[in-house]
Protein backbone atom coordinates (compact mmCIF):
# COMPACT_ATOMS: atom_id res chain seq x y z
CA UNK A 1 0.00 0.00 0.00
CA UNK A 2 1.26 3.24 -1.13
CA UNK A 3 1.11 5.26 1.89
CA UNK A 4 2.34 2.35 4.38
CA UNK A 5 5.48 2.05 1.34
CA UNK A 6 8.16 3.08 3.93
CA UNK A 7 7.68 0.62 6.46
CA UNK A 8 10.77 -1.31 8.00
CA UNK A 9 10.21 -4.87 8.56
CA UNK A 10 10.86 -6.61 11.87
CA UNK A 11 14.79 -7.48 10.75
CA UNK A 12 15.71 -3.78 10.35
CA UNK A 13 14.88 -2.45 13.89
CA UNK A 14 14.85 -6.60 15.74
CA UNK A 15 17.91 -7.99 13.70
CA UNK A 16 17.93 -11.67 15.95
CA UNK A 17 14.20 -11.52 15.82
CA UNK A 18 13.22 -15.43 16.50
CA UNK A 19 10.48 -16.79 14.05
CA UNK A 20 8.02 -17.12 15.06
CA UNK A 21 8.30 -13.94 17.42
CA UNK A 22 7.34 -14.65 21.01
CA UNK A 23 6.07 -11.52 23.06
CA UNK A 24 5.00 -12.84 26.24
CA UNK A 25 4.36 -11.33 29.69
CA UNK A 26 0.89 -10.97 32.35
CA UNK A 27 -2.07 -9.00 31.64
CA UNK A 28 -1.52 -6.95 34.15
CA UNK A 29 1.42 -5.69 36.21
CA UNK A 30 0.37 -6.15 39.77
CA UNK A 31 3.42 -5.82 41.98
CA UNK A 32 6.68 -5.45 41.63
CA UNK A 33 7.62 -9.21 42.60
CA UNK A 34 5.33 -10.68 39.64
CA UNK A 35 6.59 -8.64 37.07
CA UNK A 36 10.14 -9.88 37.99
CA UNK A 37 9.17 -12.74 38.95
CA UNK A 38 7.24 -13.63 35.68
CA UNK A 39 10.07 -12.03 33.20
CA UNK A 40 12.52 -14.47 35.14
CA UNK A 41 10.96 -17.51 34.26
CA UNK A 42 9.81 -16.03 30.67
CA UNK A 43 13.48 -15.59 30.62
CA UNK A 44 14.21 -19.02 31.15
CA UNK A 45 11.79 -21.33 29.79
CA UNK A 46 11.20 -19.61 26.95
CA UNK A 47 12.57 -17.62 23.48
CA UNK A 48 10.30 -14.46 24.42
CA UNK A 49 12.20 -11.31 23.15
CA UNK A 50 9.50 -8.85 24.22
CA UNK A 51 8.13 -8.49 27.51
CA UNK A 52 4.72 -6.97 27.67
CA UNK A 53 2.56 -5.82 30.47
CA UNK A 54 -0.44 -4.28 30.79
CA UNK A 55 -0.37 -1.04 33.48
CA UNK A 56 -3.35 1.31 32.41
CA UNK A 57 -6.12 -1.19 32.13
CA UNK A 58 -9.80 -0.20 29.60
CA UNK A 59 -11.83 -2.27 31.80
CA UNK A 60 -15.71 -2.65 30.53
CA UNK A 61 -16.90 -1.73 34.33
CA UNK A 62 -15.36 0.62 36.33
CA UNK A 63 -15.16 -1.45 39.71
CA UNK A 64 -12.80 -3.65 37.43
CA UNK A 65 -8.92 -3.58 38.21
CA UNK A 66 -7.63 -0.88 36.46
CA UNK A 67 -3.96 -1.46 36.50
CA UNK A 68 -1.03 -0.07 38.83
CA UNK A 69 -0.41 2.70 36.37
CA UNK A 70 2.48 4.58 36.17
CA UNK A 71 4.58 3.27 39.02
CA UNK A 72 4.19 0.32 37.50
CA UNK A 73 6.53 1.33 34.39
CA UNK A 74 9.59 0.95 36.78
CA UNK A 75 9.14 -2.44 37.37
CA UNK A 76 9.03 -3.16 33.62
CA UNK A 77 11.95 -1.54 32.84
CA UNK A 78 13.60 -3.28 35.72
CA UNK A 79 12.29 -6.36 34.49
CA UNK A 80 13.24 -5.82 30.89
CA UNK A 81 17.29 -4.95 32.11
CA UNK A 82 17.63 -8.10 34.42
CA UNK A 83 16.63 -10.55 31.50
CA UNK A 84 17.60 -8.81 28.09
CA UNK A 85 14.01 -8.33 27.06
CA UNK A 86 12.96 -5.34 25.01
CA UNK A 87 9.58 -3.86 27.15
CA UNK A 88 6.39 -2.88 25.67
CA UNK A 89 3.04 -1.49 27.00
CA UNK A 90 0.18 -0.64 26.04
CA UNK A 91 -1.06 2.97 25.69
CA UNK A 92 -4.83 4.96 25.15
CA UNK A 93 -4.04 8.19 24.95
CA UNK A 94 -1.10 10.68 24.66
CA UNK A 95 -0.30 11.46 28.03
CA UNK A 96 0.17 7.32 28.56
CA UNK A 97 2.56 7.53 25.48
CA UNK A 98 4.86 10.68 27.06
CA UNK A 99 5.30 8.09 30.83
CA UNK A 100 5.99 5.02 29.07
CA UNK A 101 8.83 7.25 26.57
CA UNK A 102 9.96 8.86 29.98
CA UNK A 103 10.40 5.42 31.79
CA UNK A 104 12.46 4.15 29.23
CA UNK A 105 9.62 1.32 27.72
CA UNK A 106 11.23 0.08 24.37
CA UNK A 107 7.98 -0.67 22.37
CA UNK A 108 4.43 0.84 22.74
CA UNK A 109 1.51 -0.93 21.56
CA UNK A 110 -2.34 0.44 21.02
CA UNK A 111 -5.11 -1.46 22.32
CA UNK A 112 -8.35 -2.34 20.16
CA UNK A 113 -10.66 -0.13 22.25
CA UNK A 114 -7.90 2.96 21.10
CA UNK A 115 -7.84 1.82 17.28
CA UNK A 116 -11.40 2.31 16.97
CA UNK A 117 -11.30 6.34 18.02
CA UNK A 118 -9.37 7.85 15.33
CA UNK A 119 -9.39 10.90 17.52
CA UNK A 120 -7.05 9.04 20.52
CA UNK A 121 -4.94 7.83 17.63
CA UNK A 122 -4.08 11.00 16.10
CA UNK A 123 -3.53 11.94 19.70
CA UNK A 124 -1.15 9.56 20.44
CA UNK A 125 0.43 10.23 16.68
CA UNK A 126 1.19 13.62 17.12
CA UNK A 127 3.10 12.98 20.93
CA UNK A 128 5.37 10.30 19.27
CA UNK A 129 6.40 13.12 16.83
CA UNK A 130 10.25 12.42 16.27
CA UNK A 131 10.88 9.00 18.39
CA UNK A 132 10.22 6.77 15.87
CA UNK A 133 9.76 4.27 18.78
CA UNK A 134 8.14 1.40 17.49
CA UNK A 135 4.07 1.04 18.11
CA UNK A 136 1.72 -2.17 17.58
CA UNK A 137 -1.57 -1.66 16.44
CA UNK A 138 -4.39 -4.25 17.72
CA UNK A 139 -7.34 -4.49 15.45
CA UNK A 140 -10.07 -2.29 16.76
CA UNK A 141 -12.66 -4.08 18.62
CA UNK A 142 -15.02 -4.04 15.55
CA UNK A 143 -14.37 -5.68 12.37
CA UNK A 144 -13.31 -2.54 10.45
CA UNK A 145 -10.12 -3.18 7.93
CA UNK A 146 -10.26 0.75 7.44
CA UNK A 147 -10.39 1.66 10.87
CA UNK A 148 -7.03 -0.46 11.50
CA UNK A 149 -5.40 0.84 8.24
CA UNK A 150 -6.18 4.53 9.52
CA UNK A 151 -4.61 3.98 12.66
CA UNK A 152 -1.20 2.93 10.75
CA UNK A 153 -1.18 5.42 7.95
CA UNK A 154 -1.91 8.23 11.05
CA UNK A 155 1.52 6.67 12.91
CA UNK A 156 3.47 6.99 10.11
CA UNK A 157 2.36 10.04 8.66
CA UNK A 158 4.22 11.04 11.68
CA UNK A 159 7.19 9.11 10.89
CA UNK A 160 6.85 6.60 12.38
CA UNK A 161 7.53 3.20 10.18
CA UNK A 162 8.29 0.27 12.67
CA UNK A 163 5.02 -0.71 12.57
CA UNK A 164 3.65 -3.91 13.45
CA UNK A 165 -0.26 -5.35 13.57
CA UNK A 166 -1.71 -7.46 16.30
CA UNK A 167 -4.76 -9.71 15.34
CA UNK A 168 -6.52 -9.72 18.68
CA UNK A 169 -9.88 -10.85 17.49
CA UNK A 170 -13.28 -9.14 17.06
CA UNK A 171 -16.53 -8.54 18.96
CA UNK A 172 -19.56 -10.23 17.85
CA UNK A 173 -23.21 -10.21 18.28
CA UNK A 174 -23.71 -14.17 18.42
CA UNK A 175 -22.01 -16.32 20.46
CA UNK A 176 -19.14 -18.46 19.35
CA UNK A 177 -16.43 -20.53 21.26
CA UNK A 178 -13.87 -17.48 21.01
CA UNK A 179 -13.70 -14.37 23.27
CA UNK A 180 -13.65 -12.08 19.99
CA UNK A 181 -14.23 -14.03 17.07
CA UNK A 182 -11.21 -14.41 14.47
CA UNK A 183 -12.26 -13.25 11.38
CA UNK A 184 -9.31 -14.62 9.81
CA UNK A 185 -10.11 -13.02 6.59
CA UNK A 186 -9.77 -9.30 7.76
CA UNK A 187 -5.62 -9.59 8.80
CA UNK A 188 -5.32 -12.33 5.57
CA UNK A 189 -6.90 -8.99 3.88
CA UNK A 190 -4.25 -6.74 5.83
CA UNK A 191 -1.36 -9.04 4.91
CA UNK A 192 -2.34 -8.64 1.14
CA UNK A 193 -2.96 -4.72 1.33
CA UNK A 194 0.13 -4.29 2.91
CA UNK A 195 2.32 -6.84 2.77
CA UNK A 196 5.78 -5.00 4.11
CA UNK A 197 3.41 -4.72 7.46
CA UNK A 198 4.76 -7.31 10.00
CA UNK A 199 1.57 -9.15 11.75
CA UNK A 200 1.52 -11.30 15.09
CA UNK A 201 -1.59 -13.00 16.63
CA UNK A 202 -2.61 -12.73 19.81
CA UNK A 203 -4.39 -16.09 20.65
CA UNK A 204 -5.03 -14.88 24.22
CA UNK A 205 -7.52 -12.29 23.75
CA UNK A 206 -8.99 -14.63 20.53
CA UNK A 207 -10.00 -17.48 22.79
CA UNK A 208 -10.41 -16.28 25.98
CA UNK A 209 -9.04 -19.73 27.08
CA UNK A 210 -6.27 -21.70 27.81
CA UNK A 211 -7.39 -24.68 25.42
CA UNK A 212 -8.19 -22.77 22.84
CA UNK A 213 -4.44 -21.30 22.58
CA UNK A 214 -2.84 -23.46 20.50
CA UNK A 215 -4.97 -24.88 17.95
CA UNK A 216 -5.17 -20.47 17.56
CA UNK A 217 -1.46 -20.42 17.70
CA UNK A 218 -1.14 -23.03 14.87
CA UNK A 219 -3.33 -21.31 12.67
CA UNK A 220 -1.79 -17.86 12.59
CA UNK A 221 1.37 -19.57 12.07
CA UNK A 222 0.04 -21.97 9.16
CA UNK A 223 -0.91 -18.16 7.97
CA UNK A 224 2.10 -17.17 7.50
CA UNK A 225 2.15 -14.55 10.52
CA UNK A 226 5.11 -13.25 11.87
CA UNK A 227 4.77 -14.24 15.65
CA UNK A 228 2.06 -14.76 18.87
CA UNK A 229 1.65 -12.66 22.31
CA UNK A 230 0.63 -14.52 24.73
CA UNK A 231 -0.51 -13.57 28.33
CA UNK A 232 1.67 -15.61 30.83
CA UNK A 233 1.34 -15.17 34.86
CA UNK A 234 3.39 -17.31 37.69
CA UNK A 235 -0.06 -17.87 39.38
CA UNK A 236 -2.48 -17.48 36.63
CA UNK A 237 -5.87 -18.24 38.86
CA UNK A 238 -4.77 -15.73 40.64
CA UNK A 239 -4.31 -13.18 38.52
CA UNK A 240 -6.54 -9.73 38.83
CA UNK A 241 -7.12 -9.31 35.57
CA UNK A 242 -8.24 -12.29 32.58
CA UNK A 243 -7.48 -15.29 34.52
CA UNK A 244 -8.81 -17.94 32.55
CA UNK A 245 -6.48 -17.04 29.32
CA UNK A 246 -3.44 -16.59 31.03
CA UNK A 247 -0.70 -19.69 31.24
CA UNK A 248 2.15 -19.96 33.25
CA UNK A 249 5.72 -19.48 31.52
CA UNK A 250 6.61 -23.17 31.94
CA UNK A 251 3.46 -23.98 29.93
CA UNK A 252 4.48 -21.35 27.32
CA UNK A 253 7.10 -23.37 26.74
CA UNK A 254 4.96 -26.43 26.36
CA UNK A 255 2.70 -24.52 24.14
CA UNK A 256 5.83 -23.25 21.45
CA UNK A 257 7.32 -26.40 21.31
CA UNK A 258 4.36 -28.00 20.21
CA UNK A 259 3.69 -25.93 17.25
CA UNK A 260 4.66 -27.28 13.67
CA UNK A 261 6.90 -24.48 11.64
CA UNK A 262 5.56 -24.64 8.04
CA UNK A 263 7.95 -23.57 5.11
CA UNK A 264 6.42 -20.80 3.07
CA UNK A 265 7.90 -22.37 0.38
CA UNK A 266 9.40 -25.65 -1.39
CA UNK A 267 12.59 -26.00 -3.44
CA UNK A 268 10.88 -29.54 -4.50
CA UNK A 269 10.35 -29.25 -8.13
CA UNK A 270 7.98 -32.06 -8.10
CA UNK A 271 6.07 -30.58 -5.39
CA UNK A 272 6.36 -27.43 -7.21
CA UNK A 273 4.94 -28.56 -10.39
CA UNK A 274 2.35 -30.40 -8.81
CA UNK A 275 1.08 -27.57 -7.10
CA UNK A 276 0.92 -25.47 -10.22
CA UNK A 277 -0.88 -28.14 -11.70
CA UNK A 278 -3.23 -28.79 -9.20
CA UNK A 279 -3.98 -24.72 -9.08
CA UNK A 280 -4.54 -24.47 -13.13
CA UNK A 281 -7.10 -26.48 -12.19
CA UNK A 282 -8.59 -23.92 -9.39
CA UNK A 283 -8.67 -21.22 -12.18
CA UNK A 284 -10.50 -23.36 -14.64
CA UNK A 285 -13.07 -24.17 -11.69
CA UNK A 286 -13.23 -20.53 -10.59
CA UNK A 287 -13.93 -19.55 -14.25
CA UNK A 288 -16.73 -22.21 -14.67
CA UNK A 289 -18.28 -21.17 -11.16
CA UNK A 290 -18.20 -17.19 -12.32
CA UNK A 291 -19.88 -17.96 -15.17
CA UNK A 292 -22.98 -19.99 -13.34
CA UNK A 293 -23.09 -16.82 -11.32
CA UNK A 294 -23.49 -14.64 -14.55
CA UNK A 295 -25.91 -17.30 -16.25
CA UNK A 296 -28.00 -17.06 -13.10
CA UNK A 297 -27.96 -13.33 -13.01
CA UNK A 298 -29.23 -13.47 -16.47
CA UNK A 299 -31.97 -15.22 -15.21
CA UNK A 300 -32.62 -12.70 -11.97
CA UNK A 301 -32.70 -10.20 -14.26
CA UNK A 302 -35.31 -11.78 -16.66
CA UNK A 303 -37.51 -12.02 -13.11
CA UNK A 304 -37.41 -8.26 -12.15
CA UNK A 305 -38.13 -7.41 -15.51
CA UNK A 306 -41.76 -9.97 -15.39
CA UNK A 307 -42.21 -8.22 -11.52
CA UNK A 308 -41.79 -4.60 -13.31
CA UNK A 309 -43.89 -6.01 -15.81
CA UNK A 310 -46.72 -7.38 -13.43
CA UNK A 311 -45.99 -5.29 -10.09
CA UNK A 312 -44.70 -7.77 -7.76
CA UNK A 313 -42.85 -6.77 -4.85
CA UNK A 314 -38.65 -7.68 -5.39
CA UNK A 315 -38.81 -10.03 -1.74
CA UNK A 316 -40.65 -13.22 -2.04
CA UNK A 317 -39.72 -14.19 1.68
CA UNK A 318 -41.49 -17.94 0.79
CA UNK A 319 -39.05 -18.19 -1.90
CA UNK A 320 -36.21 -17.34 -0.60
CA UNK A 321 -36.96 -19.49 2.62
CA UNK A 322 -37.40 -22.15 0.32
CA UNK A 323 -34.21 -21.49 -1.49
CA UNK A 324 -31.97 -21.65 1.91
CA UNK A 325 -33.70 -24.49 2.83
CA UNK A 326 -32.61 -26.51 -0.50
CA UNK A 327 -29.03 -24.90 -0.24
CA UNK A 328 -28.81 -26.50 3.08
CA UNK A 329 -29.86 -29.79 2.28
CA UNK A 330 -28.11 -30.07 -0.59
CA UNK A 331 -24.92 -29.01 0.73
CA UNK A 332 -25.63 -31.90 3.57
CA UNK A 333 -25.66 -34.30 0.87
CA UNK A 334 -22.28 -33.28 -0.77
CA UNK A 335 -20.83 -32.64 1.94
CA UNK A 336 -20.27 -29.03 2.40
CA UNK A 337 -20.61 -26.67 5.24
CA UNK A 338 -23.71 -25.47 5.98
CA UNK A 339 -22.31 -22.05 7.08
CA UNK A 340 -20.29 -21.40 4.43
CA UNK A 341 -22.61 -22.14 1.80
CA UNK A 342 -25.59 -20.13 3.58
CA UNK A 343 -22.99 -17.27 3.29
CA UNK A 344 -22.30 -17.44 -0.12
CA UNK A 345 -26.01 -17.46 -1.12
CA UNK A 346 -26.83 -14.68 1.08
CA UNK A 347 -24.50 -12.45 -0.74
CA UNK A 348 -25.94 -13.77 -4.23
CA UNK A 349 -29.12 -12.89 -2.82
CA UNK A 350 -27.81 -9.48 -1.96
CA UNK A 351 -27.22 -8.87 -5.44
CA UNK A 352 -29.96 -10.39 -6.75
CA UNK A 353 -32.05 -7.97 -4.92
CA UNK A 354 -29.74 -5.32 -6.04
CA UNK A 355 -30.48 -6.11 -9.56
CA UNK A 356 -33.58 -6.32 -9.27
CA UNK A 357 -33.61 -2.98 -7.71
CA UNK A 358 -32.07 -0.91 -10.80
CA UNK A 359 -34.68 -3.36 -13.20
CA UNK A 360 -37.69 -1.72 -10.93
CA UNK A 361 -36.28 1.61 -11.45
CA UNK A 362 -35.31 1.57 -14.96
Amino acid sequence: METLSAIKPLINWLPNANSPLLIAGPCSAETEEQVLETAKQLAEFTTAQIFRAGVWKPRTRPNSFEGMGEEALKWIVKAGKQTGMLTMVEIANAHHAEKALEAGIDILWIGARTTVNPFYVQEIADALIGTNIPVMVKNPVNPDLQLWLGAFERLHKVGINKLVAIHRGFSSSTETVYRNNPDWAIPIELMRIAPKLPIICDPSHIGGKRDLLHQISQKALDLGMNGLMIETHPNPDQALSDAQQQITPCRLKELMDGLVLRKKASNDSEFNNKLVEMRAEIDAIDRMIMETIARRMKVIEEIGKYKKLNSITILQLERWTQILQNTRNYADIIGLDREFIISVYNQIHLESIKLQTEVMNE
